[in-house]
């Protein structure tokens, strides 16, 4: 048996409880400054005010005061914050783990720099650890699933990501149980980025729906020759930004099947159809009050580090006609009009 804390109780922290104690090992969940009211009502009732279904029998549930002693004797730490806590787990969590203790992450983002580039969360907190002359060893997860249907049991499809093989096999045996599959690969650019990335295209492929609700009426049946247009568009690309970035082009596929499920459900399709139906940003983060939007972020991000590179000749801006027509609607109040005849081409021959 080994002992595996989870630092941050957010849906997606809270959910690899699951299989982690359904493996027969001892889970400790430890909630954010933010999570306070979370620990308090799976402590009373078993569980997660947001699942439908309880805790596995056993799970151990800490304030964050309470941190060091769950994080006494872990064999795995899982992060569970979102992007929005990195610099918080980055100060606050990763120096009290000690540095034989593999982490694994479930952060999605990127970080854009000065000249243009763009870093994932793994080598930001590396950076932010050397700084002080520490070294963890840190992982990632990326891929296909949504909380509340892992808790489902539904089945699921991941992939791990770090630079020492062996470590990620022992991650994958703690984890790993009959609905929950787990690919391994070192190529954490390509992982990283590919998940990242998703989460602004799934906001430019969810305005189409928005914008059939417009033309058809809220309660219109859906349209999916326009979704699949521009899904199509988007997943072109966020190849061409996985290869920019120095990653495995072959990740596509877990970034695809990441980007399928966050256009189908979650907090970035409720923005995307309310962009789609003609509210500014404004006026759909007001109605939206409360939700974390990562995707407003990463977009912003992406589209920001883009547009550096083509000044420097490093990028073609009507490569990324969607990416760029998301950006300008977000940060330029442009109201919606997907460039579709930008996401047609001539390819003939080999």
């Amino acid at each position: 048996m080994s002992i595996v804390t989870i630092v941050g109780a957010g849906m997606m922290g809270s959910a690899l409880a699951f299989p982690a104690r359904e493996n027969g090992h001892e889970v400790r969940l430890v909630g954010t400054h933010l999570d306070r009211e979370i620990i308090d009502v799976s402590r009373k009732t078993g569980r997660h005010p947001k699942f439908v279904k309880d805790f596995p029998e056993g799970v151990k549930y800490y304030q964050i005061e309470e941190m060091e002693e769950a994080l006494e004797g872990a064999d795995l730490v899982i992060g569970g914050v979102s992007s929005f806590g990195v610099e918080w787990f980055g100060e606050k969590v990763l120096p009290a783990v000690k540095e034989d203790v593999p982490v694994l992450t479930v952060t999605k983002g990127l970080l854009d720099t000065e000249d243009g580039g763009l870093v994932c969360y793994p080598f930001v907190w590396r950076d932010m650890l050397a700084k002080k002359g520490l070294k963890r060893c840190l992982n990632a997860v990326g891929g296909p699933c949504t909380s509340y249907e892992l808790v489902a049991h539904d089945q699921t499809e991941v992939c791990f990501c770090g630079d020492d093989p062996e470590v990620l096999r022992k991650i994958k045996k703690i984890m790993a149980t009959d609905y929950y599959h787990i690919s391994l690969t070192d190529d954490v650019v390509g992982v990283e980025s590919a998940v990242a990335l998703k989460n602004g295209y799934a906001l430019g492929i969810t305005l189409t729906v928005g914008i059939n609700q417009r033309n058809f009426g809220i309660d219109s049946e859906l349209h999916y020759n326009s979704q699949a247009a521009a899904f199509g568009q988007g997943v072109k690309e966020m190849r061409k930004l996985i290869a920019m970035l120095g990653g495995g082009e072959d990740n596509i596929v877990v970034g695809a099947g990441d980007l399928y499920v966050t256009v189908y459900g979650g907090r970035t399709r409720k923005v995307g159809i309310l962009l789609g139906r003609g509210l500014t940003v404004d006026e759909a983060l007001e109605e939206l009050k409360g939700v974390t939007l990562e995707s407003l972020v990463v977009a912003t991000r992406v589209a920001r580090a883009v547009k550096k590179l083509a000044a420097q000749g490093k990028a073609d801006l009507e490569e990324f006609p969607l990416l760029m027509h998301v950006d300008a609607i977000l940060n330029d109040k442009a109201p919606v009009n997907i460039p579709w005849e930008k996401f047609t081409f001539e390819k003939f021959g080999k």
